[in-house]
């Protein structure tokens, strides 16, 4: 039987009432499909991780061990393993790392919940279970966790290192640590007795070629632009910046009416081009009066107005991109204007220097703008042998950016490396005994579904799973709080030693967002499947007889309101 909803859809229900049997049976369906996903990425985890090659359908690929990235360009169909890929996705918009593990540890609660379903255990009391599990963790974080202070840069560059490990050679982990740091710290404000830090502030700039050790921070902005125009100068120093949405060219009418140029002589065509090129001379003219040296331009730029430029001593950038402008706004201080008429000498900005400069040879030059007073902007030149290589490596600076700044705006971190997950499920071991009932199980199982991060980083990193993980347990029931996995040495030691940090408002949103996952796909009894509404039937296309025949009737039916005098050319007798 079928009831058509809001959206003009019809949604089928079976006749039969559905036992909780096949309810089960459902919700079963739905945590295999979640769990494929967490298995999709479960290899990726830790600094031994595997990489994945995503090829799509027009055969472009991509080798990462982002978990984000993996699961943002797998085509996922299920809809509980579409939860699990908003999972990553909210992750990676809220802290921008941990996406990885969240999705790890939601796959787990929920192979955890499936054994109790197993149990005759109702999905409701593992829900209730696991939230009081997860209010318990959130404590435990915080009381083992270490305040820093966020202008530390020895703290910061231990909390990017962390992160780094993960996805880049070693060789080159403290040199993209650094420039993190640098970057971040660049363009840090304070507000109150916070720091406000804005990652949107670093833009980072991709060129393969070269060496990873070839990447440099900029105090500035590069473009992906070059000086188009001969003579235009290529550098210059103690920069005025004039930044204009609109064109610098003929513009065209905007009356709704339409108009048009006649030139019926050599002398008429000498005098449009003449009075075009005084309109463009004075636009250039009310610039440079201005006191502006560098102007970037949103649209086109007519080739006479470049011309008067270049004589000017002007550089002209044109077809930049809204969000280029948007950027040079914030970092040089100066305001865009959209008419050039309105611009004045109050709405430029000023940089040190501007200057085209080509970044490898054999590339087109960029356009470089450094230096500037009481604003705001860096950029990271990030280089490397392939495309494939710059890409991976952006991703895992990005990764850093976004655990450097949790760790600057809330500065407190904990341990990493597994550790705390044994701490806590230690803890909740023990915690489970003050239940009674069936609530127990579930906390014991949240408990069981922690330890799945240090096992799996054992296993990503050749080491016998069974075997770290017991000695994990054995050590921190003995006091050693600390001890984790070393997943580069392959052993189980000191995280403190080790410098394994990271920030705790990852944790915090891996913790929220895994529980959260888990108890919307427990929360589904029946999965019900919903029709579109079929669309009216229409008739095929009409034969030329038919239309023929709907012209006539047409025609008989307004004969007498047709007046032929005015189409003399028109024959209509139909008949």
């Amino acid at each position: 039987m079928g009831q058509p909803n809001s959206s003009g859809q019809s949604t089928k229900i079976a006749k039969d009432v559905p036992s909780s049997s096949s309810r089960i049976n459902d919700l079963k369906k739905n945590i295999t499909a979640a769990k494929l996903v967490a298995q999709l990425v479960r290899t990726t985890l830790g600094p031994r991780g595997m990489a994945k090659l995503v090829m799509d359908n027009l055969g472009n690929t991509t080798i990462t061990n982002d978990g984000a990235t993996i699961l943002d360009k797998v085509d996922v169909q299920h809809p509980a393993a579409k939860a699990m890929v908003e999972v990553a996705k909210a992750v990676d918009k809220e802290v921008g790392d941990g996406t990885t593990t969240a999705v790890i540890l939601a796959g787990a609660l929920l192979e955890k919940a499936e054994e109790l379903l197993d149990k005759k255990v109702h999905p409701n009391t593992i829900i209730n279970g696991y939230r009081e599990a997860e209010r318990k963790a959130q404590e435990a974080l915080k009381t083992m966790s270490i305040k820093i202070n966020p202008k530390d840069k020895n703290w910061l560059l231990k909390v990017a290192r962390t992160t780094l490990t993960k996805k880049v050679v070693p060789v080159y982990l403290d040199f993209l640590a650094s420039l993190v740091v640098d970057s971040l710290l660049m363009v840090t404000t304070t507000s109150g007795d916070k720091l406000k830090v804005d990652i949107d502030d670093v833009r980072i700039v991709k060129k393969a070629g070269g060496s990873i050790e070839n990447s440099q921070l900029i105090k500035g902005i590069i473009l992906d632009k070059e000086i188009s125009y001969y003579g235009m100068p290529k550098s210059i120093v103690d920069a005025k910046i004039a930044l204009i949405w609109d064109h610098i060219d003929m513009k065209k009418t905007d009356l709704k009416y339409k108009y048009e140029i006649n030139i019926d002589s050599p002398d008429s065509l000498r005098k449009y081009r003449e009075e075009k090129e005084e309109v463009l001379k004075n636009m250039v003219e009310k610039v440079a009066k201005t006191g502006a040296n560098v102007v970037f331009c949103k649209k086109p730029i007519d080739d006479i107005a470049q011309y008067y430029f270049a004589k000017a001593g002007i550089i002209a950038i044109q077809n930049l991109y809204p969000e280029d402008m948007l950027i040079l706004e914030k970092a040089t201080g100066a305001k865009i204007i959209k008419i050039l008429d309105k611009l004045t000498p109050d709405h430029l900005g000023h940089a040190e220097m501007v200057e085209e400069r080509k970044i490898w040879e054999g590339y087109p030059g960029e356009i470089f703008v450094e230096g500037y007073d009481n604003a705001r902007g860096v950029t990271l030149l990030i280089r490397g042998g392939t495309q494939k290589l710059v890409e991976e490596t952006e991703r895992s600076i990005h990764d850093a950016l976004c655990a450097v700044k949790g760790a600057m705006t809330k500065p407190i971190v904990v341990l990493g490396g597994g550790s705390l997950e044994i701490e806590i499920a230690l803890n909740l071991f023990n915690y489970a005994r003050t239940f009674h009932g069936k609530k127990q199980l579930a906390v014991q199982k949240f408990a069981e579904a922690l330890e799945t991060i240090p096992l799996t980083l054992a296993k990503n990193s050749g080491m016998d799973p069974t075997n770290a993980l017991l000695e994990l347990v054995t050590r921190h029931r003995k006091g050693e709080k600390n001890v984790g996995i070393n997943a580069l040495e392959r052993k189980i030691e000191d995280t403190t030693k080790l410098e394994i940090y990271e920030p705790l408002v990852v944790k915090e949103e891996i913790f929220s967002i895994a529980v959260k996952a888990t108890e919307m796909i427990l929360k589904i009894d029946e999965d019900i499947l919903a029709h579109r509404k079929p669309k009216p039937y229409r008739p095929p296309a009409s034969t030329p007889q038919q239309v023929f025949s709907h012209i006539k009737r047409t025609y008989n039916k307004y004969e007498s309101q047709f007046d032929t005098a005015e189409y003399p050319d028109i024959n209509l007798n139909i008949a």
